[in-house]
């Protein structure tokens, strides 16, 4: 990522913390991710692997696609190939966003393209009533919910309520390409009593 853009990043991601009214040692405890990681992101001094935005976003009721852009509230919106947020993982995957961010709207169209044998690894659940669907294009892939496998194949789709911890490897000798619709629901982490003092 540019370092233009990881500081927006981290702007936005700070502007989401206070507007959430979290502290962040609560973003800190609610992600999983370390206070001095956030720290580093919101100061634009480190760019976040997509599993801590992951991580971030589901902890602040929100999607990746909200932290990477600002709201686009135009009734059209074409995202050209060059202007879509892709995010190289070193273990031999990417993830490219592309949907638009839009104003009330915690969605996400995502295409994932994973090397053969690679592990993506999991992520966390989001709010009750958030929904997530799966198609594969190319390739197999293997969805793992709450600890259970489901093994995909070119043309398979799947539906699963996104109040579980889901986790995606491509078992197969050759790469694999998925679509990932997600809608985000609820709202974010809680502060308990003792939290918010």
């Amino acid at each position: 990522m540019r370092d233009d853009f990881t500081e927006q990043l981290g702007e936005r991601l700070r502007e989401l913390r206070r507007t959430r009214a979290l502290s962040l040692e609560s973003l800190a405890t609610a992600s999983g991710v370390s206070r001095s990681m956030i720290s580093d992101v919101e100061r634009g001094a480190r760019s976040p692997t997509v599993l801590v935005l992951a991580r971030l976003a589901t902890a602040l009721g929100t999607t990746v696609s909200r932290l990477l852009g600002e709201d686009q509230p135009a009734r059209t919106i074409l995202l050209r190939h060059a202007e879509q947020h892709a995010i190289d993982h070193p273990d031999g995957w990417q993830r490219r966003i592309l949907s638009p961010v839009l104003p009330g709207v915690e969605f996400e169209l995502i295409r994932t393209t994973v090397a053969a044998g690679a592990v993506i690894g999991s992520f966390a659940a989001h709010a009750a009533g958030s929904r997530e669907y799966v198609a594969v294009e190319t390739g197999e892939l293997t969805v793992t919910l709450d600890g259970v496998d489901h093994r995909l194949g070119r043309g398979d789709a799947l539906y699963y309520a996104g109040d579980c911890v889901h986790a995606f490897a491509n078992p197969g000798p050759t790469e694999c390409v998925y679509y990932t619709a997600m809608q985000v629901a609820g709202s974010p982490h809680h502060l308990s009593p003792e939290e918010a003092t």
